[in-house]
């Protein structure tokens, strides 16, 4: 399908950035969970923007610059995101995603000015080679929801995490059905390998965040 495809399928999820730009994000009317712009998305692309990381007025940008890498990207909105703030962005997710991914990048290409994003497949579990060097950070919206995919998605973190590698991962906690089991087997798993530090509401953007939402620092431990 061309990337140019029929405008008919998609409909159009405006966010808008602190700059007072628009990145404008098509979600498919049909399709699976990777076709929508989640709500955990959107939190997770305003959090980019808290000075803490991007302040102008200060010169504090900590994305200047940075490898970055988002996992299960969806319609690539949060990697959009740091793109647009400076980064060098790899947004990945599976084959069928593709389309909807460079539909995405091509049409909000004209506010990345000095970071760059590209689009790969990425399937979670197998070889991450062609990733390396590891990025300075590795960021996932609500991608904790299949059981069978838990042990993949952690060995793609372990495989892609380095002593310096900062994972920020956005999920929206949800209290129905199998959800709780499959976050419990996730963060039992990650934290084999990992250390999680939970980021107060304070921290995240005033308008963006929810109760329900939660944004977590993942590093290696040592």
């Amino acid at each position: 399908m061309a990337a140019d495809a029929d405008d008919s399928r998609y409909f159009v999820r405006e966010i808008e950035k602190n700059d007072g730009c628009t990145l404008k994000v098509k979600q498919c009317y049909l399709g699976d969970v990777g076709c929508v712009v989640w709500d955990a998305a959107i939190v997770l692309a305003k959090y980019l923007e808290t000075k803490q990381f991007y302040d102008p007025s200060s010169g504090v940008n900590l994305w200047a610059g940075r490898s970055v890498l988002e996992l299960g990207a969806g319609t690539g909105v949060v990697g959009l995101m740091a793109a647009t703030l400076g980064a060098q962005v790899t947004v990945t997710d599976l084959e069928d995603l593709q389309t909807l991914l460079l539909v995405n990048v091509q049409d909000n290409r004209a506010l990345i000015s000095s970071g760059s994003i590209t689009v790969k497949v990425l399937k979670w579990g197998e070889d991450v080679s062609e990733f390396m060097p590891h990025p300075h950070y590795v960021l996932m919206a609500d991608c904790i929801y299949y059981e069978q995919s838990i042990v993949p998605l952690v060995e793609s973190l372990k495989l892609l995490s380095g002593p310096e590698t900062c994972i920020i991962c956005c999920y929206e906690q949800r209290t129905e059905g199998v959800n709780p089991k499959v976050e419990q087997q996730f963060f039992e798993l990650l934290q084999q390998n990992f250390s999680c530090e939970k980021i107060p509401s304070d921290k995240q953007d005033p308008e963006f965040s929810s109760p329900d939402i939660h944004i977590l620092h993942i590093r290696r431990k040592v």
